[in-house]
């Protein structure tokens, strides 16, 4: 009989991944948010792009605020809390049609939203492989996008559907934070580090965490007005576009996938540079589409590629510190950046146009994609060669020959084994 000498193996730690669909939600659901608030509310265009900028800021802020206390509060408890604040921020301003409650319940639900992604992260950036939790996160946030995409079109009319979809997948996701660590467990053990390292990498972290909101505005500049796009500029109707949108995470689902499959074979810095900008390029098409084929051909492109990228950012994150604290603050720092988006997008389009306003997008990735590609780079060569654990097993004698092959030293011993 062998004994075998090898670490644990990984598995999906699907709690995590429910946690970390149901905070990212809201931003996937941005489009038909805003778009159903300008349609159902007695709200222009910009101040319902401006509810979604609060919607986001808030889940952002609630991500810089507990980015180093997950573990000391506990992760069940903050999850619990995050989704309990969801259900009730997103389902309270679904069956209002107020327009100051429909801002509260979607600042109440965005903090909530960030709550339940803070968990998220923090939980897989200490996994043994993080790329690997996030990509089946970002799965499952996009499979349900795409049915709520094709399903909320034919449901009628109203602001309320997309936000009662949020509410009910944080009601959903609940059972499972039984799962997750309490406060006791989590914390860290008397007598070890008590308090946490100072942050590793600091300069590293720090351009990361401060291209990411630029990164991610222009990504939901585009994602925030897509809609208005499809359905003022490419003359489509809403189930057309809601068609369109659904494919397009179909395609990030297989994107992802694929990146799942090569995990960290290609590094970072070749899917970060390289992929943003065939980001700039598809929304320079999408804004400037006319017609079906040219916002198809966009959309899709920029949903296959826009989550292929995020979860290589994320695990570049997530590398730079076990603890996952530069996991939380440079998704956070995303989500300010997701937050401005929409307003952001609609701005531009009101004053240039939405040509020009994917022109000047494209042109501010291309930028910001410089540093984030240096600092993939730089971890790349800093990174450690992974080993291989191997079983090996070894013919171990019975207890019995082995005591009787060891005794105790000294004299008493000795005259035993000469009597013998």
């Amino acid at each position: 009989m062998g004994t075998p000498v090898s670490a644990p193996r990984s598995t999906t730690p699907w709690p995590l991944v429910a946690l970390f669909t149901a905070g990212y939600l809201a931003p996937y659901l941005l489009p038909t948010v805003v778009g159903r608030l300008d349609s159902g509310l007695p709200v222009s265009a910009t101040e319902a792009g401006a509810i979604g900028s609060a919607l986001l800021l808030s889940s952002a802020a609630a991500g810089f605020l507990l980015a180093a206390r997950v573990a000391r509060i506990g992760p069940r408890t903050l999850a619990r809390a995050g989704l309990a604040l969801a259900v009730l921020g997103y389902g309270g301003a679904a069956l209002t049609t107020t327009v100051w409650a429909v801002v509260t319940g979607a600042v109440i639900g965005g903090f909530g939203s960030g709550t339940a992604t803070a968990v998220a992260a923090t939980g897989i950036a200490a996994r043994r492989e993080p790329h690997r939790a996030t990509t089946a996160g970002l799965l499952g946030v996009s499979a349900l996008a795409g049915a709520v995409y094709l399903t909320v079109p034919h449901l009628g009319p109203g602001h309320g559907l997309p936000l009662a979809a949020i509410a009910l997948t944080a009601l959903a996701v609940w059972p499972l934070t039984g799962r997750l660590a309490t406060a006791a467990a989590a914390a860290p053990r008397p007598g070890r580090e008590n308090a946490r390292p100072r942050l590793p990498h600091l300069r590293s972290g720090l351009v990361l965490a401060a291209a990411m909101p630029c990164w991610s505005m222009a990504q939901n500049s585009l994602w925030g007005v897509s809609g208005r796009i499809g359905l003022s500029q490419a003359h489509l109707t809403e189930a057309t576009v809601g068609v369109v949108f659904a494919v397009g995470l179909g395609a990030g689902l297989l994107g992802v996938v694929g990146a799942g499959a090569l995990g960290p074979r290609l590094g970072h810095a070749l899917p970060i540079g390289a992929g943003t900008g065939l980001i700039a390029v598809c929304i320079a098409v999408s804004a400037s589409a006319t017609g079906l084929a040219g916002f198809a051909v966009g959309e899709i492109a920029w949903n296959a590629c826009y989550p292929i990228v995020l979860s290589y950012v994320i695990g570049l994150a997530a590398s730079l510190d076990p603890h996952g604290r530069w996991a939380v603050l440079v998704g956070s720092a995303s989500s300010l950046g997701t937050a401005a988006g929409p307003l952001t997008g609609s701005v531009l389009a009101a004053q240039a146009g939405f040509p020009a306003m994917g022109a000047v997008l494209a042109a501010g990735l291309l930028v910001i994609a410089v540093p984030m590609t240096a600092v993939a780079m730089r971890a790349t060569r800093r990174a450690p060669v992974a080993v291989e654990v191997l079983e090996i097993p070894v013919d171990a004698p019975p207890l019995s020959a082995r005591r009787s092959a060891y005794d105790a030293a000294g004299p008493l011993s000795a005259g035993r084994a000469a009597s013998r």
